[in-house]
């Protein structure tokens, strides 16, 4: 399926997500720490959401197991997870 002409996403569980999310965003190295749930936590209840110039959305929320901000990239519809990563710069 295509969102609005957008790349194709794969059906839940355990979210809607892009193909590139799936076989690349989370195999890297520095994203194994980073589960379903919290993805799932951060999409329901974030603490800060923001749309970027082209149309998709940030998503942050507080990992307090890591102690730290995880940054969730949706796509335009607001829940097809496209990138996710522990954002260091971030301040609520």
């Amino acid at each position: 399926m295509t969102v609005a002409g957008g790349p194709v996403r794969l059906p839940s569980p355990p979210f809607w997500r892009t193909a590139y999310f799936a076989n690349e965003v989370m195999l890297r190295q520095d994203r194994l720490r980073i589960t379903a749930e919290m993805i799932q936590d951060v999409l329901a209840t974030p603490v800060h959401t923001q749309r970027q110039a082209d149309g998709r959305y940030r998503h942050w929320g507080w990992l307090p197991g890591l102690h730290r901000w995880l940054r969730v990239v949706t796509l335009n519809d607001g829940e097809t997870v496209h990138n996710a990563f522990l954002d260091r710069r971030f301040e609520p």
